[in-house]
């Protein structure tokens, strides 16, 4: 049996309303469907996260799926923020974007992600030779309901 305070959810940090579209339609695809909170860059998800300027908070996520490219505050300083505030810094964070740059791998793995998705979103990809993904089977297991 799983209590509210332990079920699932992700927090959704995409400033692209077509690649918000294209998670929920992907998760719709694995029958995954939990409570999902989207904010539009890292200041949002860190007001959400935290219940700043006017925002009511957030349980915890589950997961956290970051883009890379977002104004006001990009995917790489929100992770540099959470990972250093003691109450996020064991989120399970998976990193989205179009940028297959070495120096984005690297500077996320510092920062100790999840995983790192390749945009387009296409979980259909994930667990085969070549994946764009480290742990994908952790992040669809860590959203699926414990009986």
């Amino acid at each position: 049996m799983s209590t509210d305070a332990l079920a699932p959810s992700i927090l959704l940090v995409e400033d692209d309303q077509m690649d918000v579209m294209n998670v929920q339609r992907e998760l719709r695809k694995h029958d995954i469907n939990v409570p999902m909170h989207i904010a539009k860059n890292g200041r949002e998800a860190l007001q959400l996260l935290r219940g700043e300027a006017g925002q009511a908070q957030i349980a915890k996520p589950s997961v956290v799926m970051l883009d890379i490219n977002m104004p006001r505050m990009n995917g790489l300083e929100l992770l540099e923020a959470l990972r250093s505030d003691p109450e996020f810094v064991g989120l399970n964070i998976f990193i989205m974007t179009t940028s297959d740059l070495e120096t984005d791998r690297l500077k996320a793995r510092e920062l100790a992600v999840s995983g790192y998705i390749i945009k387009p979103l296409n979980f259909d990809k994930f667990g085969e030779g070549g994946s764009t993904v480290d742990g994908f089977s952790l992040f669809l297991d860590l959203l699926r309901l414990k009986d």
